[in-house]
């Protein structure tokens, strides 16, 4: 997600996707003439349904009123996952994600509809959408694939007696297919994640007070990049979020939030031009420590931004100060987590696949491994297919494991080096 972008070059809309490919769209006549905000169903911000449409759908259209390109408000909201943004409304969603300033800057007319579009049958051919799938559609065609074989092959053709000396081979190489698609993926993932698109930036990391506990993991990953444009907030799990600089959308300030008893800072929130937060840090993990102030100093002077102090509104004991905070979430992710939790959060099966595959791949490889043992060169060639797919699903998760006990969330002491 790094690379996508919808901006403005000249007279045309330019959509770029993850892999830098482009697409134009000309504004004008015989091209873009008006933009139309089409909110949910019943103009709020929905927790069921398609992710993409949850806050709302822009659509840029042409002069016979054919969409050319729909763009999902969900898909380039920087907090379109905080549960405590969940209520946000439509309208605002569309201030924050930009694009109400982008059509704006572009000079097409844009109109806020009160009901969901509805498809009109007559219409020829389909929009483009401005989305980027967290992973590429090959992978899905790959593992759906890979299961469709196995099944094919190793339960219907033998009961039907249409099996032969191949059909172990074909039902172990489908099998195959499916741990080795996400190994696949997750190496050109991780290969994404070294560009030098960051290389530049000014970094800002974690000063915890002295003495707390935290661990590798959240003093390695998490970080604050200034880049000229934008904001990048790494929290503990890596997962990035990409805030503009200036404007009504993006970060012009930084506040923070004082105990309205103490007077001692808590937070410090990142607030763009129309006032609402837009990212929240706990003082004690980020700004407490022996080298503090000078963390702090270099946010400060990165984003060249002003200053201010706010009391806490709405902070309660018993109650965390951020209970009622509506980026809450970012208290829990940009501060140390547990190591199980940790653990869970940033496994592949648990956060992308599903947590049984590594349970039930081997329990199908069960059926195939025997033939390592038989005469058959065939039957020896699946059983061999089968090992493979065998150190394809378990080892990942062996090696998840073993580098968060042993590493990443092992406790360390804030003032380590």
């Amino acid at each position: 997600m790094r690379h996508a972008r919808l901006y403005r070059d000249g007279k045309d809309l330019v959509l770029r996707d993850r892999h830098l490919r482009e697409r134009r769209y000309p504004c004008g006549d015989g091209g873009i003439i008006r933009a139309v905000f089409v909110p949910p169903p019943g103009g709020q911000t929905q927790s069921k349904g398609s992710f993409t449409d949850r806050r709302g759908v822009v659509s840029f259209e042409g002069g016979d009123g054919r969409p050319i390109l729909r763009v999902p408000l969900a898909e380039w909201l920087p907090e379109a996952g905080l549960v405590g943004l969940m209520s946000l409304s439509p309208s605002a969603c569309l201030e924050r994600s930009g694009l109400r300033r982008l059509v704006t800057d572009a000079g097409i007319p844009l109109q806020e509809g009160t009901e969901p579009e509805q498809p009109e049958k007559d219409r020829s051919g389909s929009p483009d959408r401005a989305v980027n799938p967290d992973l590429p559609v090959w992978h899905g065609w790959a593992r759906g694939l890979g299961i469709l074989v196995w099944f094919v092959f190793f339960l219907v053709f033998p009961l039907t007696d249409n099996g032969n000396a191949w059909t172990a081979v074909v039902a172990a190489a489908g099998l195959f297919l499916v741990p080795g698609s996400d190994l696949a993926v997750r190496f050109k993932l991780s290969r994404a994640r070294h560009d030098d698109l960051l290389a530049h930036a000014a970094v800002v990391v974690p000063a915890p007070e002295a003495g707390a506990d935290v661990t590798r993991r959240f003093l390695d990953t998490t970080a604050v990049r200034v880049m000229p444009k934008d904001v990048v907030l790494t929290n503990t799990l890596g997962e990035e979020r990409w805030i503009p600089r200036g404007g009504t959308c993006g970060v012009t300030r930084l506040v923070r939030l004082t105990d309205p008893a103490t007077g001692a800072v808590l937070g410090v929130e990142f607030r763009d031009g129309a006032n609402a937060p837009r990212a929240l840090l706990p003082w004690r993990w980020w700004f407490a420590g022996p080298h503090g102030s000078e963390t702090w100093s270099r946010l400060v002077s990165a984003l060249a931004a002003p200053v201010s102090d706010e009391k806490v509104r709405g902070g309660r004991q018993p109650d965390p100060w951020w209970q009622h905070h509506e980026l809450s979430a970012d208290i829990k992710k940009m501060s140390p987590m547990s190591a199980k939790e940790a653990r869970s959060e940033t496994s592949w099966h648990s956060s992308v696949i599903g947590g049984n595959e590594p349970i039930v791949i081997p329990v199908f490889c069960l059926l195939l491994l025997p033939g390592l043992a038989s005469d058959q060169a065939t039957a020896r060639a699946a059983g061999v297919l089968t090992v493979l797919t065998l150190v394809a699903s378990l080892a990942p998760v062996l090696q998840h494991h073993l580098t968060s006990r042993r590493k990443l969330d092992r406790p360390v002491a804030a003032d380590s080096p």
